[in-house]
């Protein structure tokens, strides 16, 4: 029997490679690999899509958050307040900036920001908040937007959820291949209902420069490559449908009784289901089972940022995010992807089941 990944990306393009050929022969054809049309055409089908005034693409879902960091003019003596439970980048972009992440706890069921922990947190030197759309499941926004406080979005995770990149001053992307919508490479993308604001961030990703000749700003080289956006412009259209397929695979699961083995990822209308994430205190016995039957299991954040090595300057303690670290040491995600078989979930719940020791359905 075949071993059953954890996300199947070939599966999503494979109906697709004929149109990606002919988009790669096109930008083969043209000459124009940077900055080209593709390039211009997805901002402004991607900016359509969000609902938003200005999308920029650049090089990664990291180079974002440092862009807009750099935009917002934060640098060292600011703060930024940020989750602890989430990928390195969030905390290492403000790091790079010169600022100082300053964590928040979570919240145990939806795993995003704690509203109430981050107003606790809120300093003189607060330029802003960054909460992260985790596993694709939107943060409190509307909660977080009430602290008076400037959000960057980090929407690394969840292209295509209802509401992302509405609220903050800014949001990100990443369009890496696991990602929910995704290239085949490197990609990213910077999105803001602030003309000048994107304005800024697009100077800056070329080098602080408007025209190649006069250089306003110390910038980046950060572009969104031409093939890549050509790519992703092909995956955009499909990408109602993934979502759609994300979600009725996450309800599967629940239809499954996997629900009553672990502690399930909450549903909301705004989960587009990056990744499929439940909690168990028998973590390390289910996913031991799950490997022995050739099936893919991860985990996440098991060492939190606030206790990183690199981060360790800032001071936290073991004990000082109760939830993050809680979540840290039960979390688990299981296969989940568009098209995904009902054949592989019974087989990955039936997995769990034995594990937990649960009778057979």
């Amino acid at each position: 029997m075949p071993k059953i990944p954890l996300v199947d990306v070939g599966a999503q393009y494979a109906p697709l490679k004929d149109e990606l050929r002919s988009r790669f022969e096109a930008v083969l054809e043209s000459s124009q690999f940077i900055r080209g049309p593709n390039v211009q055409a997805f901002e402004e089908e991607a900016a359509a899509y969000l609902g938003v005034k200005q999308a920029v693409g650049v090089a990664n879902g990291t180079d974002a958050l440092v862009l807009v960091l750099d935009a917002m003019g934060i640098g060292p003596g600011d703060e930024v307040i940020c989750p602890a439970f989430t990928f390195y980048a969030t905390a290492e972009s403000i790091a790079q900036r010169g600022a100082t992440p300053v964590f928040a706890d979570i919240d145990a069921t939806t795993l995003n920001l704690d509203a109430d922990d981050v107003a606790g947190r809120i300093t003189d030197r607060t330029r802003a908040i960054m909460p992260v759309h985790l596993f694709g499941r939107a943060a409190p926004l509307a909660e977080l937007s009430e602290l008076g406080q400037p959000l960057i979005e980090d929407a690394a995770q969840a292209f295509g959820g209802p509401g992302i990149a509405q609220t903050g001053i800014a949001a990100t992307f990443s369009f890496y291949p696991t990602k929910n919508l995704f290239c085949l490479g490197d990609g990213g993308l910077v999105t803001a209902n602030d003309e000048e604001l994107a304005e800024r961030v697009r100077t800056l990703a070329f080098h602080g420069s408007r025209d190649k000749a006069t250089f306003d700003f110390v910038g980046y080289n950060s572009r969104l490559d031409e093939l890549q956006a050509a790519f992703l412009r092909v995956f955009l259209e499909h990408l109602d449908e993934w979502t759609r397929g994300r979600r009725e695979a996450a309800a599967r699961y629940a239809e499954l009784g996997l629900g009553d083995l672990v502690e399930l990822p909450e549903d909301d209308p705004s989960h587009v289901y990056h990744l499929f994430v439940c909690r168990s205190p028998d973590r390390d016995r289910i996913r031991e089972a799950l490997t022995a039957a050739e099936i893919s299991s991860a985990t996440y954040y098991v060492t939190p940022l606030h206790l990183q090595p690199a981060l360790r300057f800032l001071g936290y303690e073991p004990g000082s995010m109760p939830e993050t670290e809680g979540a840290a040491q039960e979390n688990f995600s299981i296969p989940l992807w568009p098209g995904i078989s009902l054949e592989i979930q019974e087989r990955v719940v039936e997995t769990v089941r034995a594990a937990v020791g649960a009778p057979v359905s």
